[in-house]
């Protein structure tokens, strides 16, 4: 049996970042294992649907590091190693290869996996989802010699996709889930703004576009809406989402629930286990209550975070969500959550693509959106929500009035 004094179950980004952390804090030779079910080390992964998608990066300017790295600190990475069994309170794993392996302590970080497309029995040949570098690769591949594609989803995945696609010159369509672009999250002001830039740059956007089948049509594949239109193209990516990767755990202490459920310390509720990224559903100390987030950046924090819990420093994990993007020439940034914001200010120039967004409730910051503005509203973004002061909506939506 393999023993181990810290393991880390899952070799995505939480991995490659809690083992840096680890380093620049004096891990010592042996002491660290990454045990991954994928078969690269870890990488970012935004720019699977951005600069790797498009050609622009390849796969070791995307890693978090290098080979070197692990080798010089004595971290053992087993790679093509998924897990088949659990045994948290006995601290040990089996792998379906049949070794034994034990921890002193555990890092739960295995992920999430793709949502798939109901009704679909089988994913035809043409048909790509975007989870992983080989997926990205594929897409990559595919979309050689194009001429035309569909991107399936209205949400930041969807749009990233479409936009690449579409800046290699091939015939676009993007079908939205509902009547606008990314429904759940933009303003009705928001969409508009992003629905005109996709046309002008030559996507087709087709809303409440409801998939009937998908079918393979000879070295094409053909999508039916349940409208009646059907669209033959050289390839379609779906991006509708993920779910945790908690397979693993169902039958152990763990609780499951839209993940592994952590409180503000990462911790499972088991000695010496933590779970960190998307796998976890998590105390979110700003927002009192418990949060899923599947973006890059809460799995770069925790990654550091949970490396500090291993080495004793139990101080609860307090950060604002966020996330960015980059579509054709843009690039935005998120912070916070909307789902409960009573009042909405927009502020700047929304036809030029400059400007920010503010949600509110009880006159107190809960997220905001910004894109081409002054670095001085990303400042007061983090700070309006960390602090929860009171702000005034009317100096949020005024151009001439700074907000602090």
């Amino acid at each position: 049996m393999s023993k181990h004094k810290y393991l880390i179950l899952g070799g995505g980004m939480v991995a490659g970042y809690a083992a840096k952390e680890l380093v620049e804090r004096g891990l010592k030779q042996g002491e660290l294992a990454v045990v991954s079910a994928d078969d690269t080390l870890p990488y970012e992964r935004p720019p699977l649907s951005k600069g790797y998608l498009a050609g622009e990066q390849d796969l070791k300017s995307i890693r978090i590091s290098d080979e070197a790295f692990y080798e010089d600190h004595g971290i053992e990475v087993r790679l093509e190693t998924p897990v088949s069994t659990v045994a948290l309170r006995e601290k040990k794993l089996e792998t379906r290869s049949g070794k034994s392996l034990s921890f002193e302590k555990l890092v739960i970080a295995t992920g999430a996996h793709v949502r798939h497309l109901p009704d679909l029995q089988q994913t035809p040949a043409g048909l790509y989802y975007l989870r992983s570098v080989a997926d990205s690769s594929r897409i990559r591949d595919r979309s050689q010699g194009a001429r035309q594609a569909v991107v399936i989803g209205g949400g930041f995945i969807g749009m990233e996709v479409a936009s690449v696609l579409a800046r290699r010159g091939i015939e676009t369509t993007l079908a939205l889930p509902k009547g606008r672009v990314w429904e759940s999250f933009f303003t009705p002001e928001m969409s508009q703004f992003f629905e005109k830039y996709y046309e002008k740059h030559g996507v087709t956007l087709k809303p409440r576009a409801t998939i009937d089948s998908i079918s393979e049509a000879g070295n094409r594949i053909r999508i039916a809406f349940r409208s009646g239109e059907e669209i033959e193209a050289d390839l379609a990516v779906a991006g509708i989402g993920v779910v945790p990767a908690t397979e693993l755990f169902g039958s152990t202490e763990l609780k499951v629930d839209r993940g592994i459920a952590v409180n503000e310390y990462l911790e499972t509720g088991v000695d010496d286990v933590w779970a960190a990224g998307d796998v976890t559903n998590y105390y979110d100390a700003i927002f009192r209550k418990n949060r899923h987030t599947e973006h890059w950046d809460n799995a770069v924090e925790q990654g550091r975070h949970v490396a500090r819990l291993l080495l004793g420093e139990r101080v609860p994990f307090v950060h604002v969500p966020y996330f960015f993007s980059d579509v054709f020439d843009l690039s935005y940034e998120f912070w916070g959550d909307t789902s409960e914001a009573d009042q909405v200010a927009h502020r700047g120039n929304l036809t030029k693509g400059e400007f920010s967004v503010w949600w509110l409730k009880g006159g107190r910051l809960r997220a905001a959106f910004v894109m081409r503005r002054p670095d001085q509203e990303r400042e007061w973004a983090t700070r309006y929500i960390e602090s929860q002061e009171p702000v005034d909506s009317n100096t949020l939506g005024d151009e001439s009035r700074p907000i602090g």
